[in-house]
């Protein structure tokens, strides 16, 4: 189960899957009230298979109610949910990654839970941020279904033979940079940092929480305005692009379009990249491990911050049987399963309250994951997806000028324009 749970989530984060929004209009439903047991469909895409059969399977043993699972391939997935809706047949339960879940609350696709959400004992320790983008006009629409977070990995065996400490991960920008240094000078192919410079979604995921750190940000807190001339976006390029030029990154990465996200570092020639709790099974478990250690993405000076990523869960708008779809979403956020099920499986639990368990005392690294999940931020927008995943995009657009080509300032200038222009068009 763990090797094939992180197997998937290594194909890409939930987040880093590109979709493409629509609104399409729902026939209304009426709620079945049934007094025999009833059998509800979910929808989820095949990024989710894996944890969403596990919960079911789970759910299925012990309920009368039962569910049925429709997976489809993630770039299918609008395309279908948006098919279903419009001919009257929503499913009754469906899992999305969270960025997109403004955009399908804006288009009336999901069903108001907010009376039942808010009377939830743990309501107030669920996942902030997949709370914040389930919420639409002050109703909420859906509740955290799995988690990542965005964090800083460092290779103890590397800053150990740079005559670095192992035990001390970098706390600013300066820190990274001369750690990086002190790495790269060991030669033998070994670089000091890296990320993959031709892919959007990554990008979002590690870059956005070294701005968010630094007390700047790209938009604005309803995602209706940019904010790319905010003085820390243009500080955290420049760090990039001082690295880059000096070659403390490996040249691969600037065409690396995200196969090789995590590749890279399980080679162990990496010092310093930012990752997810994806990645630590496989670093623990590859054919040659080595000793790392896991922390917060820190801000120029200090600071930190991560990318709540992750996906939610909610009832579409039309579900038969909302009432008893509410039932599996309330058991699955309930403390058993978000043990047994989660932590124990070395998942994320979407609760900040169960971010230190028993499961997660065996390796403290995951602990400090959900933490960082926890006080992670996602950037609430209703075109997220033609901002800031579009290989062809705006977001990739100004971090490959301004880090490769050195255009700091026109790449920043274009970002805004370009931004300002997709979110007024939408």
């Amino acid at each position: 189960m763990k090797t094939k749970h992180w197997l998937l989530m290594v194909s890409i984060i939930a987040l880093l899957v590109v979709l493409a929004g629509c609104a399409v209009p729902v026939q209304e439903t009426q709620p079945v009230a049934e007094e025999g047991p009833v059998t509800m469909t979910f929808l989820t895409r095949n990024s989710n298979e894996s944890i969403v059969r596990q919960l079911v399977d789970v759910w299925n043993g012990s309920h009368d109610n039962q569910i049925e699972v429709t997976v489809v391939p993630a770039t299918d997935f609008v395309t279908k949910f948006g098919t279903m809706l419009a001919s009257g047949s929503p499913p009754d339960i469906v899992a999305v990654d969270l960025i997109f879940v403004p955009q399908f609350a804006a288009a009336g696709q999901m069903t108001d839970i907010t009376e039942k959400a808010k009377a939830l004992p743990y309501f107030d320790q669920l996942s902030p941020s997949h709370i914040r983008l389930s919420t639409y006009e002050d109703k909420i629409y859906a509740l955290p279904f799995n988690a990542e977070g965005s964090v800083l990995f460092w290779n103890k065996d590397l800053f150990e033979q740079a005559g670095l400490d192992p035990e001390s991960p970098p706390t600013t920008w300066d820190e990274i940079y001369e750690a990086a240094k002190a790495i790269n000078a060991l030669g033998d192919d070994i670089y000091g940092f890296y990320f993959s410079g031709a892919c959007a979604g990554c990008n979002a995921f590690t870059f956005l929480p070294l701005i968010w750190a630094t007390g700047g940000d790209v938009l604005s807190e309803d995602g209706m305005t940019a904010t790319l001339d905010d003085p820390a976006v243009k500080e955290a390029l420049e760090f990039y692009r001082k690295m880059w030029e000096e070659g403390l990154i490996p040249p691969g990465s600037v065409a690396d379009t995200g196969p090789e996200f995590l590749n890279t570092y399980v080679g162990g020639k990496i010092g310093m990249q930012g990752l997810g709790v994806f990645a630590i099974t496989p670093l623990k478990t590859g054919d040659e491990p080595f000793d790392f250690g896991v922390t917060f993405l820190p801000g120029k000076d200090g600071g930190v911050s991560s990318f709540a990523g992750g996906d939610s869960i909610g009832i579409p708008a039309g579900s038969r049987y909302a009432d008893q779809a509410f039932e599996f979403i309330e058991w699955l956020t309930s403390d058993d399963v978000q043990l047994e099920q989660y932590a124990a499986n070395f998942s994320l639990p979407i609760r900040t309250d169960l971010a230190d368990n028993q499961y997660f005392q065996e390796d403290p690294r995951f602990t400090t994951a959900a933490e960082a999940m926890a006080l992670g931020r996602t950037p609430y927008s209703l075109v997220y997806n033609a901002l800031f995943n579009d290989a062809n995009g705006p977001w990739l657009k100004m971090l490959q000028t301004a880090i490769f080509d050195g255009e700091i300032d026109a790449a920043i200038s274009t970002a805004q324009e370009e931004f300002t222009k997709v979110i007024t068009e939408q």
